[in-house]
């Protein structure tokens, strides 16, 4: 008995190290300037790869946000623009394991463009620093949907617009037929828009075309599985540098 307080004192010792173990790796994914000027394009892809391999089997982070709050308030040095669809079920932090301060996360129903978007992401890279833009679209697009059912409502109907070349290029695997309801062909025209957006990115913006040219950018496209959380990135048709 003469021992137990001297256990209870260990056991206290053994705990407090775990807890500032816990602490000292939330606080190891705060993003500072000198590490996002150190990664390359394919390292920061690499990274998005590997948070969402973290999110799809569960095992993420376990970050101290508001630890991370208070830290980057003195600035922030995201390293990637991510622009995806507002879809509730797909929120990039969440999807690719990323902490306050990591990315620019840009959300817009079907993922598309616009000038104040790329006027966004000029920010985010030749300002800010991120060293590569993806653009994520989704399995089970309501948007991309929409579109092709030439759905109307306001403000959305022009926004639908701008995603009817990607269902017309869609359409030339079918015959030129709409097949709305199959959702194959929603999937294949929600590819087919992220190609298409990361074509846009690069003819409508002189400022991004040269920070890929200069190898200090790269842009790459992807879509996630809803059902499973998995995103495949498209590679074969990435513009990434040579490193």
């Amino acid at each position: 008995m003469k021992y137990k307080g001297l256990y209870k004192f260990v056991f206290m010792l053994i705990l407090l190290s775990f807890t500032q173990a816990a602490l000292a790796e939330a606080y190891s994914g705060i993003m500072t300037k000198e590490k996002q000027a150190s990664m390359t394009p394919q390292e920061v892809l690499e990274r998005l790869k590997e948070g969402n391999q973290r999110f799809i089997s569960g095992q993420m982070k376990n970050r101290d946000l508001g630890a991370q709050a208070s830290t980057t308030t003195t600035g922030q040095y995201p390293v990637a623009v991510i622009l995806n669809c507002m879809d509730s079920r797909t929120p990039p932090e969440l999807v690719f394991d990323q902490g306050l301060g990591d990315v620019f996360a840009m959300r817009i129903a079907g993922n598309i463009l616009n000038n104040d978007l790329l006027g966004s992401m000029e920010f985010g890279t030749k300002l800010a620093g991120a060293k590569l833009i993806a653009v994520i679209g989704h399995t089970g697009c309501g948007a991309i949907r929409g579109a092709c059912q030439h759905a109307k409502l306001g403000h959305l109907t022009g926004l639908l617009q701008k995603i009817q070349p990607a269902i017309a290029q869609a359409s030339k695997a079918t015959d030129g037929k709409r097949e709305c309801t199959r959702a194959e062909f929603i999937d294949q025209a929600a590819k087919d828009n992220v190609l298409m957006v990361i074509k846009q990115i690069q003819t409508n913006s002189p400022v991004i075309k040269r920070l890929i040219a200069e190898g200090k950018v790269g842009i790459v496209g992807g879509m996630q599985d809803l059902a499973t959380g998995q995103v495949t990135f498209f590679e074969d048709a990435s513009m990434m540098p040579k490193n």
